[in-house]
């Protein structure tokens, strides 16, 4: 060996390539649109402060032909005229927020960062009580309106529940193998 070649730093290996993760970009989809439409209700909800809301909802649903004078809707309508413009802003913060969440952990996750791994950890397991207390709650009586998927008015919300755990998991599970070169 020279002495040139003897003063020149040793190369590293390459970083390791991270392996194709089919179930890690199914959840990072999810989880940027999800942020993105809550973006875009935050920006929504945030247009319609300052506006007459009764009208509004008094428009929509003749517009979607259900009669406002019901007493539901009255009841909504009467609600909505009580709101101020500040609190309709304040109430687009809530969606922009967690939407901002999502959008940023998603995109994290994306990059295999290794913080978003626990952002989505985290973020997912938080439901999982709420979802687990709202299933066993109380029963809700049957309904000839529903999908006949959703035969029972919890369903979605146990699919809901089974796909969290099941995110907790993979991710919990996989942490190491997605997240290593990082």
């Amino acid at each position: 060996m020279s002495e040139e070649q003897e003063n020149l730093p040793m190369a590293l290996p390459p970083e390791p390539k991270p392996k194709p993760a089919p179930t890690l970009y199914l959840i990072v989809g999810i989880k940027i649109i999800k942020g993105v439409l809550l973006l875009l209700v935050a920006l929504g909800v945030y247009s319609l402060a300052g506006q007459d809301l009764q009208d509004l909802f008094e428009r929509f649903l003749r517009w979607v032909h259900l009669d406002p004078e019901g007493r539901f809707f009255t009841a909504v309508g009467e609600r909505l005229d009580s709101l101020t413009s500040a609190n309709v802003k304040k109430a687009a913060l809530v969606p922009f927020l967690y939407g901002l969440f999502l959008f940023i952990g998603g995109t994290g996750l994306a990059l295999r960062a290794k913080w978003a791994i626990w952002l989505a950890i985290g973020e997912s397991a938080f439901f999982i009580p709420i979802e687990i207390y709202e299933l066993v709650r109380h029963s809700v009586p049957y309904s000839e309106t529903h999908h006949p998927i959703f035969a029972h008015p919890k369903t979605g919300l146990a699919i809901l529940l089974a796909a969290n755990i099941f995110i907790v998991w993979y991710l919990y599970k996989n942490r190491n193998r997605l997240f290593r070169h990082h």
